[in-house]
């Protein structure tokens, strides 16, 4: 785990324990008794020479009881590969979240207390990647994705098709009962602990906050480990296209920490990108105690560090300590004029919600900054 519990994470997760009991209509429309017209948000195309096409899939580890809630039985993770297609006419576009997921990120978005229920119909965007599309003959490099804690996988939708549309197999990770809501093939939706988790930890006091904030970076490494193992034997001709020699791995805040992670444990994993997540069991960006062996021991494959502004080795002590005792090529860039959820969809979905809803720009500036979503999505 990282920042991302006292940055946007926290309130993510929070904000999904509190709206846990809602059911029915969100609450902004039960209140006055009819729905308001929900705003509609899109998604920019990908800029790469090959159409994409996705798949989702569930995968089950038989070797794992859900950590998080063991009574589930063995731990179950939902994934969405993106990949470039050989054709995509005919084949629909895949909605950017599942409905459950949808109705679950409406009621605890990550803007938090800016945004209230009920005014963006989350479900209703789409994103440019095609059910089924049959994938290119081509041997693909594979790129893993991980999100920020509380996030479906599907807010880095943007970032994977654009990815995708240049030449990589992105493999999207749900972390079941980490992520605000995954929902499973047959309709079943389950709903984050994360929270709990962490208000139990927290009044148990600091040994208890660090084995918390630690049991989320292993479960979530854990988790990519295993999707590793499964990448050979992905249904419909995906798995043999799939280089096994070519993997990496990104993420943005938990997610990103959870790749250097990774990258650490398992030499599967060639290269890794962190976007704004700290790298160690502190809720604090300088905080240099409670380090994760990525800090204490660095790593000897690339390692890039992409920070909103004033992120750097120099101000995140984690980095730092990565930087120090890391052999392998690193490099730590600042995306200018960036806040910690540029590194998500929402970088180009806010700019159209404070439009459209008629919000003040500080909204947009807190939650994405104020570059321009083009820029970003080009960095």
């Amino acid at each position: 785990m990282d920042a991302s519990l006292s940055r946007r994470g926290l309130l993510s997760v929070a904000a999904l324990a509190a709206a846990a009991s809602v059911t029915g209509l969100p609450r902004a429309a039960a209140a006055s008794g009819a729905a308001p017209a929900r705003l509609r948000l899109t998604l920019p195309a990908p800029t790469g020479p090959h159409p994409v096409g996705t798949v989702a899939l569930r995968l089950v580890d038989r070797a794992r009881r859900d950590p998080w809630v063991p009574s589930r039985g063995r731990r179950e993770l939902m994934v969405s590969v993106r990949y470039p297609a050989r054709d995509v006419r005919g084949y629909p576009r895949a909605p950017q979240m599942a409905p459950g997921e949808a109705a679950a990120y409406d009621l605890a978005s990550g803007l938090g207390e800016d945004l209230p229920p009920g005014r963006v119909d989350w479900a209703a965007t789409l994103s440019h990647a095609h059910t089924g599309a049959p994938a290119s003959g081509d041997r693909l490099p594979v790129v893993l994705y991980s999100p920020g804690a509380g996030d479906p996988r599907t807010l880095g939708a943007d970032l994977c098709d654009e990815l995708a549309s240049h030449g990589y197999a992105v493999v999207m990770v749900d972390h079941t009962h980490d992520a605000g809501a995954v929902e499973f093939p047959n309709g079943r939706v389950e709903r984050t602990v994360l929270f709990d988790e962490y208000a139990r930890a927290r009044k148990k006091g600091p040994k208890a906050l660090v084995a918390f904030l630690k049991k989320v970076a292993d479960v979530r490494v854990a988790d990519a480990r295993f999707v590793l193992d499964r990448l050979g034997a992905l249904p419909g001709g995906l798995g043999a296209r799939l280089d096994p020699c070519a993997i990496g791995m990104f993420g943005q805040s938990a997610g990103g920490f959870a790749a250097a992670h990774t990258l650490h444990d398992d030499r599967r994993v060639r290269a890794a990108l962190n976007m704004d997540g700290v790298m160690g069991y502190t809720q604090r960006d300088d905080d240099p105690s409670h380090p994760s062996t990525v800090a204490t021991d660095g790593v000897d494959r690339p390692l890039l560090l992409m920070g909103m502004e004033g992120d750097d080795h120099h101000t995140v002590a984690s980095w730092g300590a990565a930087w120090e005792h890391s052999t392998g090529w690193h490099r730590d860039l600042t995306l200018t004029g960036a806040a910690h959820a540029s590194f998500t969809d929402l970088q180009y979905q806010v700019p159209q919600i404070v439009r459209g809803l008629g919000l003040d720009d500080s909204v947009r500036t807190k939650n994405v900054g104020s570059l321009d979503p083009e820029r970003s999505v080009a960095a």
